[in-house]
């Protein structure tokens, strides 16, 4: 895992193909009922206008019920929802998987303790699908 606390993003490395990895993530998603509310084909839009890209994929998703109590707290967290998982391939050819650090998030919008619990799901997420 890397991490960096300047910007709050993590990394993990998954295991699996990027393909693979996104295709599990949605599955995960649906079964516990999370809505999607994107997937982006970076690369696929960067090979459409003749630009070349290491498979890149990035999951906007979240649950209203989740992410409503932290825009009431701390309107501008608004920004950062709904989640969002990077599921990407590096030069040596490893997944790397990537997402805003929940703690992070907290501190950057002054949010209460005890609604962090509502966006930590991403950090159990993308673990869940990179091991």
């Amino acid at each position: 895992m890397t991490s960096n606390p300047g910007n709050g993003v993590v990394t993990i490395t998954g295991r699996l193909s990027v393909d693979q990895t996104v295709q599990k993530l949605e599955e995960i998603l649906k079964a516990k009922g999370v809505k999607l509310f994107a997937l982006v084909d970076h690369s696929g839009e960067a090979e459409k206008a003749g630009l070349e890209m290491r498979p890149t994929r990035l999951l906007i998703f979240g649950s209203p019920k989740a992410g409503t109590p932290l825009m009431i707290a701390s309107p501008t967290i608004a920004i950062d929802l709904p989640l969002k998982i990077l599921v990407w391939e590096d030069a040596d050819g490893r997944v790397m998987i990537s997402y805003n650090d929940p703690a992070w998030l907290g501190a950057r919008h002054g949010l209460p303790p005890d609604l962090l619990r509502n966006i930590a799901v991403v950090e159990a997420l993308a673990n869940s699908v990179a091991g």
